[in-house]
């Protein structure tokens, strides 16, 4: 494993920690928030940072995503926005393009990877393109030099587990929970251990756990399972109403026990 990712989850591995990974949607509420708000993550150790670009049909997404991607769409953020946002932080923590596949494809598959290349993102994650339709796309990146995590559900079966983590590149992304995105109640941990302890068996390449975590429990809990965790509902419900410096002291404060946690 090479590139951006691979420095932060080496870098988490040698501190004994899990790689913290927030997500944020760009645009919402707006892109100088947004930029406010990736400073205060750099600064207060995110290791890297899922940066959501905004999709009118966000199948993933439970509501809190859905809505902000909606405000950014509404403050007319576009892909073209996002990667000159990411030319701008390109010094800074590792950042992740979290997309869907159709502006991807709208924009065109080899200018995507290249343009994301240039701007200097680390990768892009794109939940809605199975194993079998993402031949192509992860081409492209790859020849550019970028990542693309894929996604392991708790349904997956042990042989394609094994097949989507053999393609993964960066890390494997592992869903905690059947569903869309979203804080909710505690989850259960004794099927995520099983599903980990199975990928384990899979691969040697970073484990990182998402969907639904929000507390600094939960954080400890798969810290002790996995290479990295991402925390997006509930990091954006902390800063929602607000814009700035107030948004980005909201979030510098919401993330500080979870990364307290990480380091457990």
């Amino acid at each position: 494993m090479s590139g951006q990712l691979a420095g932060a989850f080496e870098r988490a591995k040698r501190e004994r920690r899990v790689a913290f990974i927030p997500y944020v949607m760009a645009g919402d509420p707006d892109l100088a928030t947004t930029e406010s708000i990736l400073t205060a993550l750099t600064n207060a150790g995110a290791d890297a940072i899922e940066l959501g670009i905004p999709y009118s049909d966000p199948l993933a997404d439970g509501p809190t995503i859905a809505s902000a991607g909606a405000r950014a769409l509404a403050n007319e953020t576009r892909l073209s926005n996002v990667l000159e946002l990411v030319q701008r932080r390109r010094s800074e923590t590792p950042l992740l393009l979290f997309t869907y596949f159709n502006p991807v494809y709208r924009f065109g598959i080899e200018g995507f990877a290249q343009q994301a290349a240039r701007a200097g993102a680390a990768g892009a994650i794109v939940p809605d393109c199975a194993l079998e339709e993402s031949e192509t796309l992860r081409a492209a990146l790859q020849a550019c030099g970028l990542e693309m995590p894929l996604l392991v559900a708790p349904s997956t079966t042990r042989e394609r587990a094994a097949r989507i983590s053999d393609a993964a590149t960066g890390f494997v992304y592992v869903v905690s929970r059947l569903g869309v995105t979203g804080a909710g109640k505690i989850p259960d941990f004794t099927p995520l251990r099983e599903q980990l302890a199975v990928l384990r068996e899979l691969t040697d390449k970073p484990l990182a756990v998402g969907f639904g975590l929000s507390r600094a429990s939960e954080v400890r809990e798969v810290a002790a399972l996995a290479d990295g965790v991402v925390v997006g509902s509930a990091l954006i419900d902390a800063y929602t109403g607000f814009r700035g410096e107030e948004a980005a002291q909201r979030v510098s404060e919401f993330v500080t026990p979870l990364l307290a946690a990480a380091r457990a």
